[in-house]
């Protein structure tokens, strides 16, 4: 089993973003939307895993098709579609990081649940502090099995979603 490594943040993680953000661009000129840099590396102040997380948005399934052939050309692994949600991950190690880029259509439910759980966490930071003590605590106690680790953080992502929403609702 490979360990569970969280660090404190880096703040050269939204340099390391925009350099993989252009680079997809380059590879995929007129296919996509939009790529937002998700998971914990995009809250400002959280620690997390090195690891940058993409979600690149395409303006259909032809266009997944056609990106997924030139990443695979330029260093990326693909790795199907193991949550059988419509967004194939691909994955791409640095030195010091790694790259998880996930690419998907506008229409995705994850993709809109990943937005919607970035964009809590960078307007609350008490959630933030909650939400890294769970993934310290968890990356201890989980001696590098990644299930429990992920499985862990369930309950948090599902209440966090919920908060969201609401706040969401509330605002108009």
């Amino acid at each position: 089993m490979r360990p569970i490594r969280i660090v404190d943040y880096d703040p050269r993680w939204p340099t390391l973003f925009e350099l993989a953000r252009d680079e997809i661009l380059s590879l995929a000129p007129g296919l996509v939307l939009a790529i937002e840099h998700i998971g914990s590396t995009a809250v400002p102040g959280l620690a997390a895993k090195p690891k940058i997380d993409l979600d690149a948005v395409l303006i259909d399934e032809a266009a997944v098709s056609t990106l997924s052939a030139r990443l695979a050309t330029s260093g990326f692994r693909a790795h199907g579609d193991p949550h059988n949600d419509g967004r194939l991950p691909f994955t791409r190690e640095h030195e010091d990081y790694g790259l998880r880029l996930y690419l998907c259509t506008a229409d995705n439910p994850a993709h809109r649940d990943r937005l919607l759980f970035r964009d809590h966490l960078r307007r609350h930071s008490q959630r933030t502090a909650e939400y890294e003590a769970l993934k310290r605590d968890l990356a201890e106690k989980a001696n590098g099995d990644w299930d429990i680790y992920t499985g862990g953080k369930t309950d948090f992502v599902a209440e966090t979603l919920r908060r969201a929403a609401a706040e969401q609702l509330s605002r108009g």
